[in-house]
């Protein structure tokens, strides 16, 4: 049975995309089966691999009103053993779509009962936001990854995030876990990054990875591209950090 992880912070430009698509390319080229679902309706995740995310017919939003199953929408991708279910900018609507259904909360569990045996993990790429989007995902989820970056204001909304993620346990889903606490966007000549590694091991301890990844141009490349760091370039700080976190992951999974 496979896990399902989501990536998720409602905070932006945490780095929530790139370790969506990166720690599913990586566990691909593991030998892992990964089915990666874009819930975002900017769909930067389904671009980043190198989907056309203007022709996508069938997605997301289609699984959430029910109206396809998961695996009429499944297009392969580049990334080897890697399959995405994509977004596009129609999935804004959902929100507003789904506010008068019947358990409304539960749409994307239901609706991924059909695949989750198919795969050795399932990692859906959240919107920046504690809307329905990310309640939905939250609600499918075995667990969830934190991605937290290392500046002024990292530790700014997690809070907030971790009261939604409590409520979550308490009314929708009890079995919700963290998977951990990534921390992104590293530069150790920098002494605020430094600064907010200490703060936030001191703080979580064993709930934050060991993998922290790096500020690195090629990650920021590959996207504009349509590529994982994986396929753009394999000897990159990035795909290194990205192995090491899905090894991280299929470790404490093994248990």
């Amino acid at each position: 049975m496979g896990k399902i992880i989501a990536i998720a912070n409602q905070k932006g430009g945490v780095g929530k995309t790139t370790t969506s698509v990166n720690l599913a390319a990586s566990l691909g080229v593991l030998e892992k089966k990964v089915l990666l679902i874009d819930a975002d309706p900017q769909a930067n995740a389904s671009s980043g691999l190198g989907i056309d995310v203007e022709s996508v017919e069938i997605g997301t939003y289609q699984i959430l009103e029910h109206s396809h199953t998961p695996k009429e929408a499944i297009i392969k991708c580049s990334a080897p053993n890697v399959d995405v279910i994509p977004s596009h900018i129609d999935l804004v609507a959902i929100e507003i779509e789904l506010v008068d259904k019947e358990n409304r909360e539960y749409m994307l569990k239901k609706a991924l009962e059909s695949v989750k045996d198919e795969y050795d993990y399932i990692i859906i790429d959240c919107a920046p936001s504690l809307g329905l989007l990310t309640l939905n995902a939250l609600t499918a989820a075995d667990s969830v990854i934190i991605p937290i970056q290392c500046e002024y204001f990292a530790l700014e909304g997690l809070g907030k995030l971790l009261n939604t993620i409590k409520s979550i346990q308490k009314i929708h889903n009890p079995d919700l876990d963290i998977e951990g606490l990534l921390l992104t966007m590293f530069d150790s000549r920098l002494r605020l990054s430094n600064q907010v590694v200490e703060e936030v091991q001191k703080h979580f301890n064993d709930m934050v990875f060991d993998t922290i990844i790096q500020r690195n141009v090629k990650l920021s490349e590959a996207p504009s591209f349509g590529e994982s760091i994986i396929n753009y370039d394999a000897t990159s700080k990035g795909a290194t950090n990205y192995l090491h976190l899905a090894q991280e992951v299929i470790k404490k999974n093994s248990k």
